[in-house]
């Protein structure tokens, strides 16, 4: 479940910004892993006097207070989504760059199981698988 990160900001305590708002619903509204030249376009589109600088700003202070999540998906740009209550991992298409999220009870009993024969009781994790698409050739 998403929570409106506009919400999540004034729940701790921050300063909302007209332009800010705009950022906030731009990230609240993404379904995809986003850019900060991606949310910049989306925003601009919204509110044109948005700078690049205060979409940098913006998306570093929601990263610091933990609404966002920063990822490197080896594509050579920093990508985000909004921090949630519900685990899921990422398969990344390497040849367009497409993420898929899922979750897998398997998995996550294997990693739990893993960390417990290595002497350790699993906190947290991130996973990101990378592929290609099987042709029905293959």
């Amino acid at each position: 479940m998403t929570v409106d990160i506009e919400q999540h900001c004034i729940d701790k305590g921050m300063r909302m910004t007209e332009q800010r708002r705009v950022i906030a619903r731009v990230l609240t509204e993404a379904d995809d892993h986003p850019d900060v030249e991606e949310v910049y376009r989306r925003s601009t589109a919204v509110d044109s006097r948005i700078s690049i600088a205060t979409v940098y700003r913006t998306v570093r202070l929601f990263e610091e207070a933990g609404i966002l999540e920063r990822h490197d998906f080896r594509d050579g740009r920093a990508r985000y989504e909004q921090v949630r209550e519900e685990h899921h991992d990422h398969l990344i298409n390497v040849e367009n760059g497409e993420v898929m999220e899922f979750h897998d009870l398997e998995i996550e009993a294997l990693q739990r199981k893993v960390a417990e024969r290595l002497g350790f009781k699993l906190i947290d994790h991130r996973m990101e698988l990378y592929g290609v698409p099987v042709s029905s050739d293959d």
